[in-house]
């Protein structure tokens, strides 16, 4: 059996794994409460982790690295927008543009400003995001039990974190507590009512998927800034759809969105931590638990868990009866 302080490092590393997989997962929430399905979720990330790299490699200072992230992955939103809001385009088609798109665009930036095969120089200090100690995190260290999950698994984290843990019940409060969020799943229910009501779709639906651009960036910027230290090729390895599943998983709801990335997020968590477990006489190799989330995507997206009900106009573009 593993003991307390080995469990307390694996939920620790929990926590950064599911902290991307949390944002892009609220991001897509968003998006497709609106009606707008959206697979370039994974773009978006990869392309925020690209430009908060080089940018904080460049100048030192994170948050411009941040702020260059985010820009970036807005400017992929607003394609993804332009595609199948204005031009009322295929959603997956250009979803699955934008990946291919990121994943090209960032490799070739890469080598033409570093020169380093495809990635960005390591990230020193100042260019990326530093843990943060919470108060009182040293003094209670030695208390039993409650010592170590306070100092070592709530304290520590950059403060991206946080803020991943703290976008839940925003989301959910705006979502289920505003008239704005009212009218949001409104329109990935039914767009026609909200449009007779008056309230522009286009514009809601805009703003859904600007709000998705937005949390995709500070999950791409988590990844290069604060979990790793630094831009490399493909480095979102999927977490994209991962956090697709995770949605659909949860069914569209906020809450239940924190449950299922932390579910896989521990068993990244495992994966890395234990290299070959025993069960018995039986022996499960590394790769079958590096391989489990995607295993777990696969059977979510199968339908295995119940039947998960999208938004009843996602998917299909808007046109204004005349």
């Amino acid at each position: 059996m593993m003991d307390f302080l080995t469990l307390i490092q694996v939920l620790d590393s929990t926590v950064r794994l599911a902290t991307p997989l949390l944002l892009a997962c609220l991001a897509g929430l968003f998006s497709e409460r609106a009606g707008i399905f959206d697979i370039g979720l994974e773009g978006k990330m990869l392309m925020a982790a690209f430009f908060s790299a080089a940018v904080a490699a460049t100048t030192g200072n994170v948050w411009l690295g941040l702020l260059a992230g985010v820009a970036s992955s807005l400017v992929l939103a607003g394609l993804h927008g332009l595609a199948s809001i204005t031009f009322r385009g295929n959603q997956l088609i250009s979803g699955v543009a934008i990946n291919f798109l990121a994943a090209g665009m960032t490799v070739l930036i890469a080598q033409d400003w570093f020169q380093q095969g495809g990635r960005t120089p390591s990230l020193i200090s100042g260019g990326r995001f530093e843990p943060i100690t919470l108060p009182f995190a040293n003094a209670v260290e030695g208390v039993p039990i409650l010592g170590p999950i306070y100092s070592e698994l709530l304290s520590g984290h950059s403060i991206l974190v946080y803020l991943a843990f703290l976008a839940v019940p925003a989301t959910a409060w705006i979502l289920f507590g505003t008239r704005f969020g009212l009218r949001l799943r409104a329109v990935g229910e039914n767009p026609a009512a909200v449009d007779t009501a008056g309230v522009s779709v286009v514009g809601l639906r805009y703003a859904a998927v600007m709000i998705c651009g937005l949390l995709c960036g500070i999950a791409g910027a988590y990844l290069a800034t604060a979990l790793q230290a630094g831009f490399v090729k493909d480095m979102t390895a999927g977490r994209g759809f991962i956090a697709l599943a995770a949605l659909i998983f949860a069914k569209w709801r906020p809450w239940h969105a924190l449950g299922a990335c932390l579910l896989f997020g521990l068993l990244q968590a495992v994966a890395l931590r234990f290299q070959n477990i025993e069960l018995g006489s039986i022996v499960i190799p590394v790769q079958f638990m590096d391989a489990l989330p995607y295993i777990l995507t696969v059977v979510i997206l199968a339908g295995f868990v119940g039947k998960a009900i999208p938004p009843k106009a996602g998917g299909e573009p808007y046109v204004k009866e005349r």
